[in-house]
């Protein structure tokens, strides 16, 4: 050690050996740092990083050991051979090259050691390769000892270096891999030189493949520069390298941290590699350390804990064995009352990634849906979606023998419920029979609502068809109770049509429709019963389809005329005004009555059609009568809901030319049972324009009188029933009286329907009706018989 410091402090130029050291840690930087480009990455880009990494390394350890060597006294009077002198650089830079490739394939701290001890006997055969290149008038000795502290202080400190280096890519590491990588070339060298002997010799002489000092110090200086040249480059190249594995790696935090999935990645082992916040917050694993653990640790340790259940070993091992296999796994596991959907894709070269998302609200939401999909809204019932589906169930569990009844209600009159009340009563309603049907049927029944106010029901297990009797007359019964709704008491009906499998029937479609033919039956008897399906309600039915497709291709072929029946004054026996009524000449069937068919047009809307017809055409037709007649028109209930009616009224009279004042419109008293403020607007709009409004069918409603009072009519009809017992019951003459006198104070026209004979027109006139109608007059005639109607004064007509 004393020889070493003498010769450090008194042979040699520190100058030159500050300039040494300077180019030495400059070249261990670059060369730590290209060491972790190398190890940074794969294929052909480790290949040329490490190639770059042992020229930067072997250039250092060159030029530190020639510059070291010019300040060494002793060796400026000689000169160096140029063959070993560069022989000594191929040495430097081909022993590193392979001490780095071994270092930077393994992560394994053995293999990293004797990849820098490599490199620190690369450092040793470089000095004393250079050492024999050096050619001076001495023989040069050494001392054995201290060479060999020489070559083994450089490879331990190269060795610690590369495994501090390999530990961390941060500039701690970085800092101190340097200095260590440093003081292994300096030790190595100045140890070594510790050991050199010179013994003056002047026979020896200078060869002629040598080069001088001053000529080294210049190639020492270029190689000096170089190596900073490389170096920057390569700490530009680094570091430009590190900034966009940086901005990658943050721009990847950032997507991990964000996802609404947990995820976690796992080796070829089973080992976690990678994992997010989300994930350790899901599974509740934040308090457990992850990080380069075996998943089946952490599993044992759950287990432990009460919070994993099942076999952690098996579940483990079918994981591994999924991911070896190639295998892409989907399972759901419930966590903490959470459902999580984990899906395992297998990596290349072995492990898997691991999603985990949170899907409980999912799945609520789909249970939600397809609730909706198969119940009703409004009462939770199950909708026609599924009442077929238990229907057909229904039909599958009934064993040989038993009997499956099919039940269609629909409530009586509802629209009206509606229209009168609103809306919420309306569903308020519909929500309470559907609480009583549920009551009201045995358990293994199913009740349905199938749309508006139809419901069904599916009675399973009876065998004998007076069990379906007894329920349907016990719905009948309990549906038709009073309903207290909103201070409102309600009393409703409800029919029902009833088919039995397997005679109706042995499917839900056939069925369905079978007992819907005897809910029509059921309605069309009075409504508020029930009938059972027969084998003449589907002719009748059919008859009714034919009937409908026959009205609905009348309208295209313009079978439909108006008829006109005569009203005359009873006093003066003048024909004062024609009604005007719709007749269908069918091709085939001859002249079809409007009671045929009005209640088809009804229900199927046309009458809307129809209805404009008959006002455009009777508009028309009056318009060529004399002034002082007047016209009538029938409006249906369906019709004066149109909000159209107002527009369509107008028109008619435009394009006729018919004076407002001669047209008079006839509502019957379901009219007013609509939405009575609308329809008292609608009236009210009608009467400003000069059209005249008249009751017809008085006295067969509820509230007659106080629809008189309401609104302002201009005349009031007397219906049929009444004038046809007018001469056989006092109760009809009874009446008749109280309505002419009603009509008298109220200044109001009446008008009676019906008459027939004298005995009822001199009755009539003898109570103070002011006009009367009836075949006693004249039956509906074409527009082409109006002039003879008018002219005569009676036309006698059997009914």
């Amino acid at each position: 050690m004393h020889q070493v410091l003498y010769c450090l402090t008194e042979e040699h130029d520190w100058r030159l050996v500050a300039l040494g050291g300077a180019v030495c840690l400059l070249a261990s930087a670059a060369a730590i740092s290209l060491f972790h480009r190398a190890r940074a990455t794969k294929g052909v880009g480790r290949l040329a990083w490490l190639g770059l990494d042992a020229a930067v390394s072997g250039c250092g350890i060159w030029a530190t050991h020639f510059i070291a060597m010019l300040a060494y006294g002793p060796g400026g009077a000689g000169a160096y051979n140029i063959p070993v002198t560069i022989l000594s650089l191929v040495f430097a830079i081909s022993v590193t090259f392979v001490g780095l490739s071994i270092a930077v394939s393994s992560s394994r701290a053995v293999w990293i050691a004797l990849g820098g001890a490599i490199v620190g006997s690369g450092v040793a055969a470089m000095h004393y390769t250079g050492m024999a290149a050096l050619e001076i008038p001495a023989r040069v000795g050494w001392i054995g000892s201290t060479v060999a502290v020489s070559v083994l202080s450089g490879i331990v400190f190269a060795a610690l270096a590369l495994l501090m280096a390999a530990r961390r890519d941060d500039l701690f590491h970085a800092l101190t891999a340097t200095v260590l990588l440093t003081v292994g070339i300096v030790a190595h060298h100045f140890t070594a030189m510790g050991a050199v002997v010179l013994t003056p010799d002047p026979t020896l002489a200078i060869g002629g493949l040598s080069i001088p000092p001053a000529s080294l110090s210049f190639l020492t200086a270029s190689a000096a520069v170089a190596i900073i040249a490389i170096a920057l480059v390569a700490a530009l190249l680094d570091r430009r390298a590190k900034g966009e594995l940086g901005a990658q790696q943050m721009v990847l935090d950032t997507a991990l941290e964000n996802m609404s999935q947990g995820l976690c990645m796992f080796d070829a082992d089973g080992k976690i590699m990678l994992f997010n916040e989300r994930y350790a917050a899901m599974l509740r694993r934040t308090d457990i350390a992850l990080a380069g653990r075996l998943l089946v640790d952490v599993l044992r340790e759950e287990e432990a804990k009460g919070e994993w259940h099942g076999d952690a070993d098996e579940f483990f091992a079918r994981l591994v064995a999924d991911a070896r296999e190639g295998r892409t796994t989907t399972d759901v596991v419930n966590r903490f009352g959470r459902s999580i959907r984990v899906v395992n894709q297998p990596m290349q070269g072995g492990g898997w990634v691991a999603t985990f998302e949170d899907i409980t609200e999912w799945l609520e939401a789909q249970a939600k849906i397809s609730h909706m999909a198969r119940h009703d809204a409004l009462t939770s019932l199950p909708n026609r979606v599924l009442f077929h589906e238990q229907l057909e169930q229904g039909l599958r569990r009934t064993r040989s023998g038993d009997q499956l009844a099919v039940l269609c209600l629909d409530l009586d009159h509802f629209k009206d419920i509606n229209d009168s009340l609103g809306h919420p009563i309306g569903d308020a309603l519909l929500k309470e029979v559907g609480r009583r049907l549920t009551a009201a049927v045995g358990e293994s029944d199913t009740v349905a609502r199938l749309g508006g106010d139809e419901f069904a029901v599916v009675q399973i297990g009876r065998s004998e068809e007076t069990a379906a009797r007894s329920l349907a007359g016990r719905l009948v019964e309990i549906i038709s109770a009073p309903y207290e709704i909103d201070d409102h008491q309600i009393v409703i009906g409800v029919s029902i049509g009833i088919s039995l499998s397997p005679q109706d029937g042995s499917d839900p479609s056939e069925l369905l429709k079978n007992a819907d033919l005897a809910l029509y039956r059921a309605k069309a008897d009075g409504r508020g019963t029930y009938r059972f399906f027969e084998t003449g309600m589907d002719a009748r039915a059919q008859a009714r389809r034919l009937l409908e497709m026959d009205l609905r291709a009348a309208l295209q072929r313009d079978e439909f005329e108006a008829y006109y029946q005569p009203i005359r004054d009873v006093a003066s026996g003048r024909v004062v005004a024609f009604e005007a009524l719709l007749r269908w000449n069918h091709p085939q069937r001859g002249l079809i009555a409007p009671i045929d068919f009005i209640p088809l047009a009804e229900e199927t809307g046309l009458i809307l059609q129809l209805g404009e017809f008959v006002l455009r055409s009777a508009c028309t037709d009056a318009a060529t009568w004399p002034d002082d007649v007047d016209l009538a028109v029938n409006l249906s209930p369906v019709q004066f809901k149109n909000p159209n009616l107002i527009a369509s009224v107008t028109a008619a009279l435009a394009v006729s030319g018919l004076d407002a004042r001669r047209l008079e419109l006839e509502i019957t008293e379901s009219v007013l049972l609509q939405n009575s403020e609308a329809t008292l607007t609608t009236l009210h709009e009608l009467r400003a324009m000069g059209v005249r409004i008249s009751l017809d069918d008085f006295g067969t409603g509820y509230s007659s009188l106080s629809y008189l009072r309401s609104f302002p009519f201009d005349k009031i009809k007397i219906d049929r029933s009444f004038v046809s017992e007018l001469a056989t019951r006092e109760d009809s003459m009874a009446i008749i009286r109280a309505v002419t006198g009603l009509g008298r104070s109220l200044g109001i026209v009446t008008t009676a329907e019906g008459v027939e004979n004298d005995v009822q027109l001199e009755l009539l006139r003898r109570e103070g009706c002011t006009q009367a109608q009836g075949y006693l007059f004249s039956k509906p005639r074409p527009a082409s018989d109006v002039a003879m109607m008018l002219n005569r004064p009676r036309l006698l007509a059997s009914a």
